[in-house]
């Protein structure tokens, strides 16, 4: 997804701030032109911060440390991190553990061992015998004292959430901050404040960025998220993976979906259901009519089903409804 606009756009009196960063495209559109460069530097603080906290590519992030050295003893961590973890477990128990961060071991066992800019189109080693990952209820948090138990061994991959929970705050900060309406989109997991008038237009596609996204919609609060295998995929030994893991295979999805967009409350919210979805496959649409969430759901041979409100595809901009 991208929010579809120029870099300033008269009409709206829209500035954009694009960057790249985290193997991704990253957007910021506010509606106070004068205010564009101080939201860019929040953005910025505000991704150093998580990518310090937890990181899987890094060493010297406090989760890898933890990892390395905790031996599954109960650790202090920080207040951040503390967030970051409970947005993981509660992810997973809103979607009975089909959303799992305790994947970062089947990742790392199709070759997503490193940045996705220096995994290559095609990973030496062998596609691994199916194993179910360690599961989300080993971890343990006590938030009042600030703790964390992450079992020995277990290495956590926190990115989806914590990509979608960084645009949550970084949205919030510049509304309350600067005092503008504010679009981040973080590798198309997007979370809106004061939007204008008719709400933000963001294109709707299989891969982040694309200039021609079949659809539009516009948003007017809340987070827009959306799942797929088009961006971060490779070959494995001549077989082809993708990112997104089913904790009850650590294999890689065989979903009948190759992307899925959602709306809701929050970008982690949204986040989370698209996610969900990719691993439910043929019982996603129920699954996201059961809880409201408009959501749009394309299938491998292009196939569009939509549910829960979502707009019929259009290029004309549709409003998509965000729900709690």
């Amino acid at each position: 997804m991208s929010p579809a606009t120029s870099d300033l756009d008269d009409r709206t009196h829209l500035a954009v701030h694009r960057s790249t960063r985290w193997s991704t495209r990253m957007e910021l559109l506010v509606t106070d032109p004068t205010v564009v460069v101080a939201a860019a530097r929040i953005l910025d603080a505000q991704l150093d911060r998580v990518e310090d906290a937890a990181s899987r590519f890094r060493s010297d992030s406090e989760l890898s440390r933890i990892q390395q050295s905790g031996n599954g003893r109960t650790v202090a961590v920080s207040r951040l991190l503390l967030q970051l973890l409970a947005t993981a477990l509660r992810a997973a128990e809103l979607t009975d553990g089909l959303v799992d961060p305790t994947v970062g071991t089947a990742l790392i066992r199709l070759g997503y061992d490193r940045d996705f800019a220096d995994v290559g189109d095609v990973v030496d080693g062998h596609l691994p015998d199916p194993a179910h990952v360690p599961g989300w209820r080993s971890v343990e948090l006590d938030t009042g004292r600030c703790t964390a138990t992450i079992p020995a061994g277990t290495v956590l991959d926190l990115g989806a959430t914590a990509k979608a929970w960084a645009a949550d705050r970084v949205a919030e900060s510049i509304t309350s901050r600067l005092g503008c309406g504010v679009l981040v989109s973080l590798g198309g997991d997007i979370a809106v404040h004061g939007a204008p008038g008719g709400g933000f237009v963001v294109g709707v596609a299989d891969v982040c960025g694309d200039p021609d996204a079949p659809t539009a919609v516009a948003i007017t609060s809340g987070g827009l998220a959306s799942s797929g295998i088009g961006n971060r995929h490779w070959s494995l030994a001549g077989t082809p993976v993708h990112h997104v893991i089913d904790p009850r295979t650590g294999l890689p999805t065989a979903s009948c979906w190759r992307t899925v967009t959602v709306a809701a409350g929050t970008c982690v919210d949204a986040n989370t259901a698209s996610t969900a979805s990719l691993v439910l496959g043929e019982d996603a649409p129920g699954w996201l009519a059961d809880r409201h969430l408009p959501a749009r759901l394309v299938r491998m041979n292009g196939t569009v089903v939509t549910v829960a409100g979502w707009p019929d595809d259009t290029l004309t901009p549709a409003p998509v409804g965000a729900h709690p």
